[in-house]
């Protein structure tokens, strides 16, 4: 189906987080985020009577904040070419070594129901059903049915912008925010440690790792290394 601009700025604008989790992203690990987005049907209008509410759930599962920089980012796929120029911009104005962060998601669709009641009524039960159990990363966002997506993705959005102060002044107070010589922000030099460390006990892929030297140009500096990793076998 395809959707206007138009139709996509109505669903973010009439997006509605009526519950965000007690937490914000961890910096230091992987942060799961029980969600209900709730709308109304699009057939509500034609309900006489007695009313109905669409409520799906899942998991958006946001792995560990990575520093990166603009340099890295056009080296990923996926992006498309008015993406990429916007990246080439960045490069310009910033440098290729100026530090960000990148956050990745995952949502994990757990299914849907249409439960009986005004939208209000089914929000307060889930309210009181989350407060039961204490669950302290669960979130309740009102959208739009037919764009619901894109109020999912609203809602992430708002919890990357609520994260980012924290996650930046803990990585910042362990210095991983420092760039060496070679313009390589030190969290970086750690991952490739950490992956190095995982294709040694099995639990990674050696191309995962080929692949993240790359996008950082540092192949011909760690090559030795890799290569090794394959004598040891």
């Amino acid at each position: 189906m395809d959707f206007g601009d138009g139709k996509i700025r109505h669903a973010v604008s009439h997006t509605r987080i009526l519950r965000l989790p007690r937490q914000t992203i961890a910096t230091f690990g992987i942060t799961s985020i029980y969600y209900y987005l709730v709308t109304e049907p699009v057939y509500s209008g034609l309900l006489e009577e007695k009313s109905e509410t669409v409520v799906r759930e899942g998991r958006v599962v946001a792995q560990r904040p990575r520093i990166v920089t603009p340099y890295y980012l056009s080296q990923l796929e996926g992006f498309s070419s008015d993406a990429r120029r916007y990246l080439e911009m960045l490069i310009k104005k910033h440098g290729p070594s100026t530090p960000g962060l990148f956050y990745a998601y995952k949502n994990e669709p757990k299914g849907l129901t249409i439960v009986a009641g005004s939208l209000p009524s089914v929000v307060a039960r889930i309210n009181t059903e989350i407060d039961e159990r204490g669950d302290r990363l669960a979130a309740i966002i009102r959208g739009e049915d037919e764009l619901w997506d894109v109020s999912l993705l609203q809602f992430i959005y708002e919890l990357t912008r609520r994260s980012l102060e924290e996650n930046l002044l803990q990585l910042g107070s362990r210095g991983l925010l420092r760039v060496d010589d070679e313009g390589i922000p030190v969290d970086a030099r750690l991952r490739i440690e950490e992956l190095f460390e995982r294709v040694v006990r099995g639990d990674s892929e050696p191309s995962e790792l080929k692949d993240e030297l790359e996008r950082w140009d540092l192949f011909t500096e760690y090559q030795d290394r890799f290569f090794a990793l394959f004598r040891k076998r």
